[in-house]
Parts: C-alpha cells; sequence; structure tokens
C-alpha cells in the first residue's frame, strides 16, 4: 500500500473542503490529512476521523520509520491525546482477518 502526504496545498484544500461542509471547529492531526476517512455525524458529529492504519504508513514512509516504531509513536502521542470535545477519531480499520 502507498500512502502519501499531499502537499501543503492539496492538505489545505481537503481541510477548507471539510470545513466548508462540516464547520470551522473541526480539528485536524497534523501531517496525517492523507489518512482522513470521514467526519463523525450523528451524537459525537463533527470530529475528523482518521484510518490508523493509513496513519501509521504516512509515519513509515514519510519519516522512515518500521512499522513498529509508527504504532509505538501513534500510540503514546497521538491515539491517546484528548484536546477537546472535537478530538478526532481514529479508527482500525477491519481486514481479511475478521
Amino acid at each position: 500500500m502507498t500512502i502519501k502526504n499531499e502537499p501543503p496545498n492539496e492538505k489545505e484544500s481537503i481541510r477548507e473542503r471539510l470545513a466548508q461542509h462540516f464547520g470551522d471547529d473541526l480539528l485536524f492531526a497534523d501531517n496525517f490529512d492523507a489518512a482522513i476517512i470521514g467526519v463523525s455525524i450523528g451524537c459525537d458529529s463533527g470530529r475528523v476521523v482518521y484510518s490508523t492504519k493509513k496513519m501509521a504508513e504516512v509515519l513509515v514512509q514519510n519519516d522512515s520509520m518500521s512499522h513498529e516504531e509508527a504504532w509505538e509513536y501513534l500510540e503514546f502521542n497521538t491515539f491517546c491525546a484528548y484536546v477537546g470535545e472535537n478530538t478526532p477519531i481514529y479508527v482500525e480499520e477491519l481486514d481479511d482477518e475478521y
């Protein structure tokens, strides 16, 4: 799987498109726009949703980390960080083993 983080102008574009549709209260995880899979709706609406697998791939490709290093970094620095009620959601997508 090849995941490349978008250049700055494209990164701003996805953020701008989401903000126009869902509002300016969205919070984003820095440098992981390539891993955005949607925005939550319903009772817990207005939170940006990321694929954890794609986030790890971004770190492997852009920061030359191993998969293990990427997961450790994300678990320590990202997945458990609470930054308010609009904290992004991180989703482990199901694959063929389930």
